[in-house]
């Protein structure tokens, strides 16, 4: 009875603290957080950076290309979610603050012993090795500075180091921890290295809005154009550009993105928040056409007219120009990082006084504002209202059955247009396919499976992408390849039974091992296919039995069973 009013007062104070924080930044002491590694903190990745299909959440801190660096609590506060996952942030740690702030902690080699005890109880109670669970305040409270991992390169990440976050406890929404009191040295000013002036005029943004190249001169923060930019109809400007930090040779995004036409702020981005709902609007935030074509990152000057993101202090005119008269103008591109290092371009642009061309719609126009519905004979679309991020000339054709399909190529417009989230796919597989209509999968020719369900005669499946698509049976069950097991293996001196499973088409879905008869942990590293177990004192010693199923997303399963010794 006790303990439950002293969770129930715990919760209340925890609630009510964290309801004062829900529409602002909380305000707190720039020495409230300590830093979560006792090292100098150099950055491979900064806050609101801009990633593949996302704006990265959080910073990067570097380990010197190695694993096992103690992580610690950067504040007081309670164990509030621990989480496995077989790609994101791999091991991860929640820990809910006084002050209305959640630290995040990804990536983590291994979790300390108490925290690990309760990931191992999730996991085996619920016969899974991801796992993601909630715990309540009086469960593991931690104090500022104690060990609550060691920094590792699970899950996604790409090289050890540690993905660090700071959250609104309420909101979800994440908050650039440079600007909470993590402090990182930072003396280098961001660097320009291009510009380019767009043509939008009526038509909406895509691969054929014109645009043109110009190169900036200067270093140290003052750049400039060669020559007085003619321009015409209604405009924009874009960039290429990063920060970096002292310490580290990585390219980071921008903290704030100001353009001043005549001294007058026409577009303005400050990136110290956003919510995760938007993140995807990344490719909204850049020229999409450009970085899908060629790899350059462009960051536009404008926004788009359903831009999601929220980052925009002052936008006038979606950051579009539009000039009526022939003299100069003067503009100022200003880049700031979050210490306030700045960089300037500067340069004059001049009416030209030519008319653009009226824009003619060359497929079916579609609205960024509705649902958009598409159906031709075998296929059928359904795009959510708000998931273009402007209207869309809609372009649609066939080509030929590939020799491994079971349906003909559907050009669904092109992979060069984002979309915020994903839109209904239905493809009509051919007549002749009633013994395997359950095996259909969604394909993308560049990208693979996009899964699919079987359903009233079409297979249907959600990209997030345009492309082309095909029906391709999965009948083919995943690989499994022993690395050091076999039959009658003794593993008396060895800790670890170690496979690799792929799968060549669906993807993996599952994997489960047994030995005994009874449910083990295998842990799995999708990055290498890499799936393991390591023996405990479940394990006696003796002869065993084990068998291991691994499953695709079509149900096609491969057993590997074996007797071993321990």
């Amino acid at each position: 009875m006790i303990k439950r009013l002293l969770f129930i007062l715990i919760l209340i104070a925890s609630i009510a603290s964290t309801k004062a924080q829900v529409n602002s930044v909380p305000a707190i002491s720039t020495d409230y957080f300590r830093n979560p590694l006792d090292i100098t903190l150099y950055l491979a990745g900064d806050f609101g950076e801009i990633r593949p299909n996302h704006f990265h959440s959080g910073i990067d801190i570097k380990t010197n290309q190695r694993e096992g660096y103690p992580v610690y609590a950067v504040a007081n506060g309670y164990i509030s979610r621990l989480r496995v996952q077989i790609g994101g942030f791999g091991n991860a740690v929640y820990i809910n603050h006084p002050n209305g702030v959640t630290s995040v902690y990804g990536h983590l080699q291994k979790f300390n012993e108490k925290l690990l005890s309760s990931v191992r109880y999730h996991q085996y109670k619920e016969q899974s090795f991801t796992t993601d669970f909630s715990l309540l305040p009086i469960e593991i409270q931690v104090k500022k500075g104690d060990i609550i991992a060691w920094s590792g390169n699970t899950g996604g990440s790409s090289g050890p180091h540690l993905h660090f976050e700071l959250r609104n406890t309420l909101t979800e929404e994440t908050i650039n921890p440079l600007t909470l009191g993590i402090k990182i040295s930072d003396r280098i000013k961001p660097t320009i290295n291009g510009f380019y002036l767009y043509q939008i005029d009526d038509a909406p943004f895509n691969e054929f809005t014109p645009k043109k190249y110009f190169q900036t001169v200067g270093s140290n923060g003052n750049y400039s154009l060669k020559q007085v930019i003619p321009v015409s109809g209604l405009f924009g400007f874009g960039i290429t550009a990063y920060d970096q930090m002292d310490g580290a040779a990585n390219h980071n995004g921008l903290f704030s993105t100001t353009i001043k036409l005549d001294d007058e702020v026409i577009y303005e981005t400050v990136i110290s928040k956003f919510s995760f709902e938007n993140t995807r609007a990344v490719n909204a935030y850049i020229d999409y056409p450009s970085k899908i074509k060629t790899g350059i990152v462009i960051q536009k000057g404008f926004a788009s007219p359903n831009p999601k993101v929220r980052f925009y202090s002052i936008l006038k005119n979606n950051g579009l120009i539009s000039l009526n008269d022939e003299a100069l103008h003067d503009v100022e591109y200003i880049l700031k990082d979050y210490e306030g290092n700045t960089s300037i371009l500067r340069f004059k642009i001049k009416s030209s006084g030519i008319k653009p061309p009226t824009y003619q719609p060359k497929g079916q126009l579609m609205s960024y504002k509705t649902v958009n519905n598409f159906e031709n004979g075998p296929v059928k679309i359904i795009i959510p209202e708000g998931n273009l991020y402007d209207d869309l000339d809609f372009q649609y054709s066939v080509s030929t059955q590939p020799s491994n399909g079971s349906s003909k190529i559907f050009h669904i417009h092109n992979k060069l247009t984002p979309l915020h989230d994903a839109y209904l796919l239905a493809i009509k597989p051919d007549d002749n396919l009633s013994p395997y209509l359950q095996k259909l999968v969604v394909m993308n020719t560049e990208s693979g499976s996009q899964g699919g369900e079987f359903k009233d005669g079409f297979v249907i499946a959600y990209p997030k992408t345009f492309g082309n698509f095909y029906l391709r049976v999965d009948s083919i069950a995943p690989t499994i390849v022993p690395v050091n097991v076999k039959e009658g293996a003794n593993f008396s001196q060895t800790s670890k039974m170690i496979f690799r499973i792929s799968d060549n088409l669906s993807g993996i879905k599952s994997f489960k091992g047994s030995i005994d008869g009874q449910w083990i942990l295998m842990e799995y590293d999708y990055k290498t296919g890499k799936l393991w177990h390591t023996f405990d004192e479940k394990t006696s010693f003796g002869k065993h039995s084990f068998q291991l199923i691994v499953t695709d997303n079509k149900e096609n399963e491969k057993t590997y069973s074996i007797n071993f010794f321990r």
